[in-house]
């Protein structure tokens, strides 16, 4: 039976690069999928240039979130209140209106709310450590979780991404990578958890063209000469083929390579 699946995510762009080809996969299978970020990511890195005079950056990711969205299928996009927490560490945690420093059931009460209104089979949150410990991730997946809870969603799923798996292909794909482009560190990032953890595989190759697609929408945070973009079709293929979950609530405890 057809479902909805609610991803929730921290700033526009998370959504392509964690879990964009899962949600082509529903979207193609007849779910109704919705995301919804707790920020518009308005303290990311853009590089001179890229903004028009006077645009604001929380606007422009506004924009791209849409059109990425427009690419892998999804049905509804909204966005909660909250701003941009920056890095760790950074004075910004602390600044009025922060995600990272929000009551948890105040921000869960907005998402639940959403849940109920879809009548959401699965919502998609963050692991515990957020991926790579940015404090917006993390309180993602704080907010995640409440909010399931208070709306009954049945099944919650916590994207992640497998420590093994990225740390051996940052060795295999050292060749790979072309001449002054700068790729991820998995080790130094302490990229996520380890492959006992995860209960949920989902390969997603046979739309890996609309998960790049829904990337290259977000050219303020991914530019075509980034490490995303600007690796062949081969390599991103290794790269962005698997997206990986865990699955937060009462499951059967049996390996799973989809959410519905």
């Amino acid at each position: 039976m057809p479902g909805t699946v609610v991803s929730f995510h921290a700033h526009p762009d998370d959504e392509a690069i964690l879990v964009g080809g899962t949600l082509a996969l529903a979207a193609d299978a007849g779910h109704r999928t919705v995301l919804v970020f707790a920020t518009r990511g308005d303290l990311g890195e853009v590089a001179e240039g890229v903004l028009a005079p006077d645009e604001a950056l929380a606007d422009r990711r506004e924009i791209e979130a849409r059109a990425a969205a427009q690419v892998l299928g999804v049905a509804r996009v909204e966005f909660l209140p909250y701003h941009d927490s920056g890095m760790a560490g950074e004075p910004t945690n602390a600044r009025p209106g922060a995600f990272t420093g929000a009551d948890v059931d105040e921000a869960a009460g907005l998402l639940a709310e959403i849940l109920r209104k879809e009548d959401a089979t699965v919502v998609t949150t963050y692991d515990d450590r957020g991926g790579y410990g940015h404090p917006d991730h993390i309180q993602v997946h704080h907010v995640g979780v409440r909010a399931a809870a208070l709306a009954g969603t049945p099944r919650v799923y916590a994207a992640t991404v497998s420590r093994e798996y990225y740390r051996d292909l940052s060795r295999l794909m050292q060749d790979r990578v072309p001449e002054g482009v700068d790729a991820p560190d998995p080790e130094a990032m302490d990229l996520g958890v380890p492959d006992a953890d995860i209960t949920t595989r989902i390969d997603v190759a046979r739309v890996l063209d609309r998960k790049r697609a829904a990337m290259a929408a977000h050219p303020s945070q991914i530019p075509g000469d980034s490490f995303f973009l600007a690796i062949d079709d081969d390599a991103f293929r290794h790269a962005f083929g698997y997206e990986w979950f865990i699955r937060v609530d009462d499951g059967d405890g049996e390996a799973e390579s989809g959410l519905l």
